[in-house]
């Protein structure tokens, strides 16, 4: 799937370097996307890491798969969710970028937290699903690159605080999974109608 990087408010792709912390963030939301279609059964659906800027060798990393299995729970609940489910269906590809700038925007608007993240990884993960279901695999390696400017420019500095990406995982383990679930769920479903409303 040839692609150019388009230009962005973020002016990076997902092929630049970066710190340590980004580089992890592509492998970890490329196996979040992996994962959630195997735990979905999307029909229609067949992507590999290579489709998404990375390779297969990655998905064998313990660290990764620990990380993503992690935010997989929380992920799990929010494909549960039909309000979501509604929002996403009217996405017009037109205006993607649009609507997932504002989408990610309003995510993180009131602070920056685990939960948040995984809501924006998500969306991500949707919108994917969406352009390969309805054959717009080019937008694929952009919702990507949208994605992972995103979280360069606004989240990393943030999991660098929290001490990088391993901080997840006993995260999450000390918290009520139904609650984060649900947390999350109006977090992003607020976010979407906030879009929907504008």
């Amino acid at each position: 799937m040839a692609y150019s990087a388009p230009e962005d408010e973020y002016g990076c792709s997902c092929a630049e370097g970066g710190d340590q912390v980004s580089e992890q963030a592509e492998v970890v939301l490329r196996g979040y996307i992996l994962q959630s279609m195997r735990h979905d059964n999307c029909p229609g659906v067949n992507i590999s890491a290579e489709d998404l800027g990375g390779s297969q060798s990655e998905s064998t990393n313990p660290e990764v798969k620990d990380i993503v299995r992690s935010l997989i729970q929380i992920g799990d609940e929010l494909s549960r969710n039909t309000e979501l489910e509604y929002l996403i269906d009217h996405i017009e590809f037109s205006s993607a970028q649009e609507v997932f700038n504002i989408v990610a925007k309003r995510i993180f608007e009131d602070g920056i937290n685990w939960g948040r993240v995984v809501a924006l990884f998500h969306f991500a993960y949707k919108l994917i699903c969406k352009a390969i279901t309805s054959n717009c695999k080019e937008m694929v390696r952009r919702v990507m690159y949208w994605a992972l400017g995103f979280f360069r420019t606004r989240i990393s500095w943030w999991v660098r605080e929290q001490g990088g990406w391993g901080a997840v995982q006993s995260y999450f383990q000390s918290l009520n999974w139904p609650n984060v679930a649900l947390f999350v769920a109006g977090v992003l479903t607020g976010a979407m109608a906030y879009w929907k409303m504008s």
